[in-house]
């Protein structure tokens, strides 16, 4: 493990709080950290280091303590937090950035950290390229020899295909893309990061995972919160740019790629931009967006998107987004890819779903055997992360009776694992420099073209009937309506 100062700017911030210090903690505490590491943190907040690292440690014993966990380990987070640093300045100002290499100069110095420094930008996606450059002009980002720079920025990488570009372009004036690491928190989720595993180490799966035996595959991402206090953001963002050309292309590029010829990072990354590369634009008809309004969570009763603070009253922004997208290659032609997201749906629920093409039905035409169940798996990443076979068997009796029956695995039964949010996997990554789990300028360019029909569609025009699906249902008509088009239905959401 190299020894490395990782300066984290919004050190005060919710993110920061909430998963990026959780997981250096998660990292500490297996030992995944060098004796040399250095937390540093960045914000415009006045303050001290002991004062900031009793905030987050705070923090994190009551979110431990609300989730059931045990108590924090005094020893791990002493560890991690022995050699804290903080600093207050203005990320907009030039001589902030050049008190930052003098405080970064003097760690190094004191705690042999070789010149490797890991920026994570737990920042608005405004100030991305302005840090970029205020870092690179106090040489901040300069690589030499054996010593390493690499910056960690968080989404939204753009908010359409023209920003993506421009993001990228300004990003890449002052660095190497091998010094880009673009975050998407989906990818360090063990389930996420096993379907390639499950497909390229299983000789059973493989020859099965293609357009003979596919019918079609559904892709499932729902939450039961609303916008909280983010109405704001989300009033600009919406579920499509928020959650599709980032976390659900993700997931579809882990089920679709095509065997690297080795996990080295541009191997595998290479062929998730050819699944990209491969998506055809959306269509207008293939698109459904909704709007949650006032409903039912169990007993709970909750406001509509348009009565969250910070929302306009009359917001034609959406909450839930469908579509239909379809991959024009020789694996895939004329297999459906069906995805969804939304907010206030009636259970918090991510799965990938392979429906299997069904069976013939002439062999049992004299049984009391009006259908087959359905072949499915399914592939669950929350809240539980598992695997689940579902398949059709006898029912015990004399008669040829069929039932659907499951297999199933759960990572929770089988491994022992310990607390994550999945961010522990891509800060490790990002400080030993793998960069397989980390999107590249290309495949989000890519991914922001398959979605800009849709943009370009709504711009134009507004939204009928909003809201139109109740909090604490399964979301709006139109996107079943899209699905009984193509003669097929939703799996239920949990």
């Amino acid at each position: 493990m190299p020894s490395a100062a990782m300066v984290i700017f919004g050190a005060h911030g919710d993110l920061t709080k909430r998963l990026v210090v959780p997981a250096l903690y998660h990292l500490c505490r297996a030992g995944k950290l060098s004796e040399h590491f250095v937390l540093v943190g960045m914000d415009r907040t006045d303050g001290d280091a002991g004062g900031w690292v009793q905030g987050l440690k705070e923090f994190l014993a009551s979110a431990m303590q609300a989730a059931g966990q045990e108590r924090i380990d005094d020893k791990a987070w002493d560890r991690l937090t022995a050699n804290a640093a903080y600093m207050q300045g203005d990320i907009t100002r030039s001589d902030t950035y050049k008190q930052l290499g003098e405080l970064l100069d003097s760690l190094d110095k004191k705690h042999g950290l070789e010149g490797h420094v890991l920026f994570y930008l737990a920042v608005g996606d405004r100030f991305f390229g302005p840090v970029i450059d205020e870092l690179a002009a106090a040489g901040l980002t300069k690589q030499v020899a054996e010593r390493w720079r690499r910056v960690i920025v968080e989404k939204p990488f753009g908010h359409d295909l023209a920003s993506a570009k421009a993001l990228n372009e300004h990003i890449l004036k002052s660095l190497d893309e091998s010094q880009v690491f673009r975050m998407d928190h989906f990818l360090g989720k063990e389930t996420v990061q096993n379907i390639m595993a499950f497909r390229f180490a299983n000789g059973m799966f493989e020859h099965m995972w293609n357009r003979d035996r596919i019918d079609h595959v559904q892709v499932t991402v729902a939450e039961t919160v609303g916008v909280e206090q983010r109405g704001s953001f989300y009033e600009v963002t919406g579920a499509l740019r928020d959650m599709v050309p980032n976390h659900v292309f993700q997931l579809i590029a882990m089920v679709a790629m095509e065997p690297p010829v080795s996990f080295a990072a541009d191997d595998v990354r290479n062929k998730k931009a050819d699944v990209f590369a491969a998506m055809l634009p959306v269509k207008g008809e293939h698109v459904c967006r909704g709007q949650y309004g006032a409903g039912h969570l169990g007993d709970k009763a909750v406001p509509g998107y348009r009565e969250e603070p910070h929302v306009a009253p009359d917001s034609s922004t959406e909450t839930y987004v469908a579509m239909r997208l379809e991959i024009d290659n020789w694996r895939w032609a004329g297999v459906p890819f069906y995805v969804r997201t939304g907010k206030r749906l009636t259970k918090r629920w991510t799965e990938i779903a392979l429906r299997f093409k069904e069976a013939p039905y002439a062999l049992f035409q004299d049984a009391p055997v009006d259908r087959l169940g359905a072949n499915w798996l399914i592939i669950q990443i929350q809240p539980d992360e598992g695997i689940r076979l579902s398949f059709n068997a006898k029912r015990p009796g004399t008669r040829m009776e069929i039932d659907t029956v499951e297999m199933d695995f759960t990572y929770a039964e089988w491994f022992n694992q310990e607390p994550a949010n999945g961010y522990e996997t891509l800060i490790f990554d990002a400080l030993i420099g793998d960069a397989t789990l980390y999107q590249r300028a290309d495949q989000v360019e890519l991914a922001w073209r398959v979605v800009q029909p849709a943009l370009d569609l709504w711009a134009t025009r507004q939204p009928s009937g909003f809201p139109d699906y109740t909090a604490g249902s399964d979301g709006p008509a139109c996107s079943d309506a899209m699905l009984k088009r193509d003669g097929r239905v939703w799996r239920k959401i949990g």
